[in-house]
């Protein structure tokens, strides 16, 4: 597994859940920025599906073959669950579900590291 599309998809991921914090704090609905930023973070989260795909294929990886895709597809189908979750409740509290989401996504990731260096 790339190392540095990992960092990049916590970085991202870690960076959205703040400016998503900071509009629901400000009581504001999803704008575009942050649909945008989470549009980006579905590219990159894409990017190491197919990396992963590819270096398993290859015959690299951890044994636990299952428990590897249930974070890989877990994770590519956050993202656009919390956007259309924080389409549909334009109050504050879509912002807020994209706080979750960005935090699971940083979160996954980081545990997804873990399962390809075999550490847990």
């Amino acid at each position: 597994m790339n190392t540095v599309v990992s960092t990049i998809v916590i970085a991202g991921s870690l960076l959205l859940m703040l400016v998503s914090l900071v509009v629901a704090i400000r009581n504001r609905p999803m704008g575009m920025v942050l649909l945008s930023g989470f549009a980006l973070l579905e590219v990159a989260l894409l990017v190491q599906a197919g990396l992963v795909i590819a270096a398993v294929a290859g015959g690299a990886g951890p044994g636990d073959k299952v428990t590897l895709f249930g974070y890989i597809g877990g994770g590519v189908l956050i993202p656009p669950a919390g956007v259309f979750l924080a389409l549909a409740e334009r109050s504050r509290w879509g912002p807020a579900i994209l706080v979750v989401a960005g935090f699971a996504i940083a979160v996954m990731n980081g545990r997804l590291m873990q399962i390809w260096q075999g550490v847990a």
